[in-house]
């Protein structure tokens, strides 16, 4: 019996066939999502796991394209592999601290994310600057319960590792997401996990990831310093 290919299977094999043949030649930029999907008659989502493949067999390379991103003392930082790899790219040298890793039930949050179950894995942290002890941020994921990561609350902490290893040992990987971006006082309880003064003012971003197929990989709040980061925004 012959298997059925799926149909990101099929348009990653039409394009893999171009990109081979020479029809589209090294360095040329593939047409956009919505292009694609009208092409070949499918979703943006089917499109997105197309293109997952072609970037896994290493025949095209994804790039940050225009759009908004964040400075961290007027550096750009490329947070797709986590604050603390952006911040070490730029020679930034900080720690983190974990305050909690727990099982929460947030029904508020599924239903604004679209989820049918309301269980997240959360894990909350601090980040801190090694040079002189100062917190620049404070950020609470939220996960989803898959192997690898529902058993963190028993472990109480994420061991030696960083928490985008913990994700990618469990097959959570980023494909396409947004962020959204304000800037509010914080509360009691964040002034003092920031050691600072409730009503500061801080950067607060709000930033959902999800797989090729549309599945949930992170929702993370995070609060950040603006004395340190800042939003640019390219555009044109």
């Amino acid at each position: 019996m012959t298997a059925v290919r799926l149909k990101h299977q099929q348009i990653t094999e039409a394009l893999a066939k171009e990109i081979r043949s020479g029809h589209r030649p090294a360095g040329e930029q593939l047409p956009g999502e919505h292009a694609l999907a009208q092409r070949f008659g499918v979703s943006r989502t089917t499109v997105r796991a197309a293109l997952a493949e072609l970037n896994e067999a290493g025949l095209i390379a994804t790039r940050t394209g225009k759009g908004s991103y964040v400075l961290f003392d007027g550096r750009p930082l490329d947070d797709r592999l986590g604050w603390a790899h952006a911040l070490a790219d730029q020679g930034i040298d900080t720690r983190v601290r974990t305050l909690a890793v727990e099982e929460v039930h947030d029904e508020e949050l599924a239903g604004r994310l679209g989820l049918d179950t309301p269980v997240f894995i959360r894990v909350e942290r601090t980040r801190e600057l090694v040079a002189d002890g100062s917190v620049i941020s404070y950020e609470r994921s939220s996960l989803p319960p898959v192997p690898g990561v529902r058993e963190l609350p028993k472990q109480g902490s994420l061991g030696d590792l960083s928490l985008t290893e913990v994700m990618l040992r469990a097959g959570l990987r980023p494909d396409h997401g947004e962020q959204r971006l304000a800037g509010r006082r914080i509360d009691v309880r964040e002034a003092e996990v920031l050691r600072r003064a409730p009503g500061d003012w801080f950067l607060d971003t709000r930033r959902t990831s999800r797989a090729a197929d549309g599945s949930l990989v992170e929702h993370v709040v995070s609060l950040l310093d603006p004395d340190h980061f800042q939003l640019s925004l390219e555009f044109g």
